[in-house]
């Protein structure tokens, strides 16, 4: 006499394991023991039909209360594994295999209702556009032409020759996919003949050739909004791929980049811009004028609100940054607005005549080290001798 093995036992859990633990316990047993997976091995065939007879009773909640009363006795189990009544309802492995491993065997199961035949949507987009920083400041629209799957119009995308119709797929009815027993159990499959779109196109459409769609370039106005930074994404919803059989569309992806600009440099919503500034306003201090970013754009015609004045203060040192409030990008989702700063550079003079240079011999006279004309040169070599100092002494020291 045969004696069968608790079913509890077979798929490893306790008796009071939860319906999510059985399912996760007899997804793992199943998987080891597969015939797929071992090849020509009958013991690991039986504890496969094992798990299989396990599952199929302790996931029924009256087959499991009764077995858990009765034991085998309570479910009709006899003849050992896979015989009799042992399986209950499971007269068919694939119902059980669809629910516990359509995320892992998808097309070998069924996928729970995901058929080949029906609508299907349309594949999503990517166009990647360049775009200026100042089309980023004020925002602008642009045509983009973007190449993409149209349904046919000379089939209306049915794929047959016009005036005749797709018939029906006699092998797997329409469905697309037929079932077929392997071992024990039945696996579902894409339909060898039609290729799973459940019917057959005995006259194709001349312009399509049967496909229903066809390769077109498609013009789209966009709006870019103002103060988009780069790498930014707008997503235009069913401008993608067109469906099958009547699917939706995908959608359109526009992935931004901003083109280096040659006079300000981005960081967040503020703009900053290197000015040369002469060396005698550095010393006497001025006003001069910087480029800065049109509020209406370069088409407004008035280049003066492409300016702004700046305040060069007296002793002005290159490097030192004058913050404009509010000439900076303007926010993606808000009023605010980010600063210019110009960073002042502050240009030595080239090309002297021999009266400027007798007058900058003058000048240079007039001045000395430790007069306070020169605060950073005179710390900087405040810096420079203790250094020097401490590498004399630190050679003296090892030397003696």
């Amino acid at each position: 006499m045969t004696t069968q093995r608790c079913y509890y036992e077979i798929l490893s859990v306790e008796r009071t394991a939860s319906d999510g633990e059985l399912k996760s316990a007899f997804r793992k047993a199943a998987m080891q023991h597969h015939p797929d997976r071992n090849p020509g091995d009958p013991e690991a065939e039986k504890r496969f039909k094992e798990c299989n007879e396990a599952y199929s009773i302790l996931s029924d909640p009256q087959k499991r209360a009764a077995y858990d009363r009765y034991g085998h006795a309570g479910v009709g189990a006899g003849g050992g594994p896979g015989g009799g009544a042992g399986f209950g309802g499971f007269q068919d492995a694939s119902d059980i295999f669809s629910d516990v491993f359509g995320d892992v065997f998808g097309e070998m199961f069924g996928g729970g209702g995901r058929r080949s035949g029906g609508p299907q949507r349309g594949q999503d987009l990517r166009y990647d556009l360049e775009i200026t920083l100042e089309q980023a400041f004020t925002g602008s629209e642009v045509n983009l032409k973007v190449p993409s799957t149209q349904s046919c119009d000379t089939c209306d995308g049915s794929g047959a020759k016009p005036g005749t119709q797709p018939t029906v797929c006699q092998t797997c009815g329409g469905h697309g996919r037929v079932r077929a027993s392997q071992g024990f159990f039945s696996i579902e499959r894409s339909c060898p003949r039609c290729g799973g779109q459940g019917r057959i196109i005995t006259d194709p459409c001349r312009t399509c050739h049967g496909a229903g769609q066809v390769r077109k370039e498609r013009t789209l106005q966009v709006r870019i909004p103002a103060g988009v930074d780069d790498g930014a994404r707008i997503r235009l919803q069913g401008e993608g791929d067109a469906g099958q059989r009547g699917g939706p569309r995908g959608d359109l992806y526009i992935f931004l980049s901003i083109r280096p600009h040659e006079l300000f440099n981005r960081d967040g919503l503020d703009l900053y811009c290197d000015t040369p500034v002469p060396m005698w306003m550095a010393v006497l201090g001025g006003e001069i004028e910087a480029p800065a970013m049109c509020p209406e754009g370069l088409k407004s015609g008035d280049a003066e609100t492409c300016r702004a004045k700046v305040k060069v203060p007296e002793g002005a040192q290159s490097g030192d940054v004058v913050r404009l409030r509010g000439r900076g990008m303007p926010s993606l989702r808000g009023r605010e607005r980010g600063d210019l700063l110009v960073s002042l550079k502050v240009e030595t003079p080239v090309r002297l005549t021999a009266r400027q240079k007798e007058l900058m011999r003058e000048l240079a006279e007039t001045m000395t080290t430790g007069d306070g004309h020169h605060p950073r040169q005179t710390g900087f070599f405040d810096k420079a001798r203790r250094f020097w100092n401490g590498v004399v002494g630190g050679a003296e020291g090892a030397a003696g």
